[in-house]
């Protein structure tokens, strides 16, 4: 289905914000059927009235909150898909909203490309998670056993994840808006910094932590 033909609702207490998003989707991701909602109430009369395919929901705003939403609208519609988009980096609230039935989970400080295709990611059927809360997750799961990973920054890791899920530098490009040049450099910045000589190196390491997938 095209962009144009989905309904997406914004769900935020901060007028100005949901503008801000609201133009983004219209002006880069192509979604003409955008609507919003200031709260929790709104945004369930929103879903009553005409159900929309995925609601990008905050997660601080006035009773109930977001995760309360999350809830509520997947106990009666559970095809619809939620996106949770906040300020909180927390590995716990983030858990949270995954169990709660959410798809994805980004974080306001992601660039407006991340929230783009974690959009694209979650319509699809996948689960999305913004880099720096991936990267927490996995070091907590780690936990003495790093091995250099806390030396990543969040591009890093994001870039570290897609190679190891086996895509090239160009297709990495594409998809974080870069050259296939610098996604090569980057490449080789972690390299450096997790202190292995080669790729087969590298992938051992992403094995050991769990890293097979895509946790971007």
């Amino acid at each position: 289905m095209n962009n144009a033909d989905l309904s997406i609702l914004l769900v935020d207490d901060h007028a100005v914000v949901r503008a801000g998003y609201r133009h983004l989707l219209e002006t880069q991701g192509g979604f003409k059927q955008v609507r919003e909602a200031e709260n929790a109430q709104e945004a369930y009369a929103a879903c009553q009235k005409d159900l929309p395919a995925l609601v990008i929901c905050d997660i601080s705003m006035p009773e109930p909150v977001g995760l309360n939403l999350v809830q509520r609208v997947l106990g009666r519609w559970p095809e619809v898909k939620f996106l949770m988009f906040t300020m909180h980096n927390s590995i716990e609230l983030a858990r949270a909203c995954m169990d709660a039935g959410a798809k994805g989970y980004v974080t306001k400080s992601s660039r407006p490309e991340v929230l783009l295709r974690a959009i694209g990611e979650v319509l699809a059927g996948r689960t999305f998670m913004s880099a720096d809360l991936s990267r927490l997750m996995a070091l907590s799961r780690l936990r003495d056993n790093r091995g250099g990973l806390d030396e990543l920054s969040s591009r890093e890791f994001e870039v570290l994840c897609l190679l190891v899920a086996g895509q090239s530098a160009e297709q990495i490009g594409e998809l974080l808006f870069l050259s296939a040049k610098t996604i090569h450099n980057i490449h080789y910045q972690i390299k450096k910094k997790l202190q292995v000589s080669s790729d087969i190196e590298l992938t051992k390491l992403a094995i050991a932590w769990g890293l097979t997938t895509p946790l971007v």
